[in-house]
């Protein structure tokens, strides 16, 4: 089987913060670079990106050779779309828009096989291109201990429902999306106004009450102390805000002309 130990996993489950890039580019060069500067996940956002799953094929064989974990994000609420990229070799989905508890135990279901779940089971390159040999338990087992089920919270509304959904068997972490959270709330000027900010701080406390890993974006490494200082174990950096701030840094005054 092609499927490895989920570092990431591991980590979030020992207490550790871990920190990932999210990029809505299919090439693999950028998820090998992320992962040999040492970040511990690549996040491939099929929701804003133009990424299917068979583009995405490359992008996890460059993880997988870079050791770091792929992950992906998905926008539809569509079990078979989940299913075409874990068996591509993806180790989790993170999904966006979930409203209820019935909701997560969907996404369970699509990422984990029975009797966890309801994944079906095909002759797929995560288990080695084999499904039902001899060595085909031992892969469904692997695949089900080792794949991030991820919710995403971008909505104040569903602040009644969280601890329901924080309480589905099966779930790894929930996701805060700051600038969706702060639009749903009618902020557009940004997460910085202290509305977003209290919801955000609860959020957090109420994923750790639950054993859930919090998870919310830290454009600098400010923010990656900040957000942990509160909390939050899974950190999350646009790969263009990566670019951009390396940039700045290195052209420096010449950027003013």
């Amino acid at each position: 089987m092609f499927i490895q130990p989920n570092r990431t996993r591991l980590a979030l489950a020992a207490g550790k913060t871990v920190r990932g890039v999210i990029s809505t580019s299919d090439d693999p060069q950028l998820a090998e670079l992320c992962g040999i500067a040492g970040f511990d996940y690549y996040l491939l956002d099929a929701e804003h990106g133009l990424i299917d799953a068979a583009q995405a094929v490359n992008v996890v064989r460059a993880c997988e050779c870079a050791g770091i974990t792929p992950l992906v994000r998905i926008g539809s609420k569509d079990p078979k779309l989940v299913l075409q990229y874990l068996d591509a070799g993806m180790m989790g989905v993170m999904m966006p828009g979930l409203v209820d508890a019935a909701e997560v135990r969907m996404l369970v279901d699509a990422v984990k096989y029975p009797p966890f779940g309801k994944r079906g089971v095909g002759v797929s390159r995560a288990s080695g291109y084999m499904a039902y040999g001899a060595d085909a338990p031992a892969y469904l087992e692997a695949a089900n201990s080792e794949t991030l089920v991820i919710a995403q919270f971008e909505d104040a509304a569903l602040l009644p429902h969280l601890d329901a959904m924080l309480a589905v068997p099966g779930l790894d972490a929930m996701m805060i999306g700051p600038r969706d959270l702060s639009l749903a709330m009618g902020h557009p000027e940004g997460p910085a106004h202290p509305a977003v900010q209290a919801v955000i701080t609860e959020v957090i406390s109420r994923c750790n009450a639950a054993g859930i890993a919090a998870g919310i974006t830290a454009g600098s490494h400010a923010d990656v102390r900040a957000e942990a200082s509160r909390g939050a174990r899974m950190l999350l950096v646009t790969v263009q805000g990566l670019v951009l701030a390396g940039a700045r840094s290195y052209l420096g005054e010449s950027t003013q002309g």
